[in-house]
């Protein structure tokens, strides 16, 4: 059993420059080729996945701002059909005052018309009743030198 352990101690003290130059190399691979390939990695990740993540943000942000953009569009138009609404109601009180007033303005004119033609109808009736004394004395004397000549 002696042996095997002497054997075994060899083996290990054989393997120890071994196992030193494994650490020595495994030092330089992390040196040489780890650093650098995680180096090159993350900037891998950061033109690929990272650019579509930024792609991604640059979507939502504009998702956003076409939300916002349309919000203001259709408060805009809602203000402009208020705004054409108002101006049609004023549009219509104009209309409706100027109506009106023609109205009014027609009424007293054919108001004036009808007390214009009762005046000359009863200035008319006047002349006729006056004239018709006349007209009667002339029918007379017309009538009568006819009617004395027959007798």
């Amino acid at each position: 059993m002696q042996e095997l352990l002497r054997e075994l101690g060899q083996l290990v003290l054989g393997s120890v420059p071994t196992m030193i130059l494994f650490l020595i190399l495994l030092g330089a691979y992390h040196f040489i080729l780890y650093r650098p390939l995680v180096r090159v990695r993350a900037e891998r990740y950061k033109r690929t996945k990272g650019a579509v993540e930024r792609a991604m943000a640059a979507i939502a942000a504009a998702d956003v701002k076409s939300q916002e953009y349309e919000a203001k569009l259709r408060a805009a138009r809602a203000g402009i059909q208020h705004a054409r609404e108002v101006q049609l109601q004023q549009w219509n009180a104009e209309r409706e005052s100027v109506l009106a007033s023609a109205r009014l303005l027609a009424q007293d004119r054919a108001e004036a018309a009808r007390k214009e033609i009762a005046a000359q109808t009863e200035a008319a009736r006047r002349q006729l009743q006056s004239g018709v004394g006349r007209l009667a004395d002339q029918i007379m004397e017309a009538v009568l030198p006819a009617v004395e000549s027959a007798r």
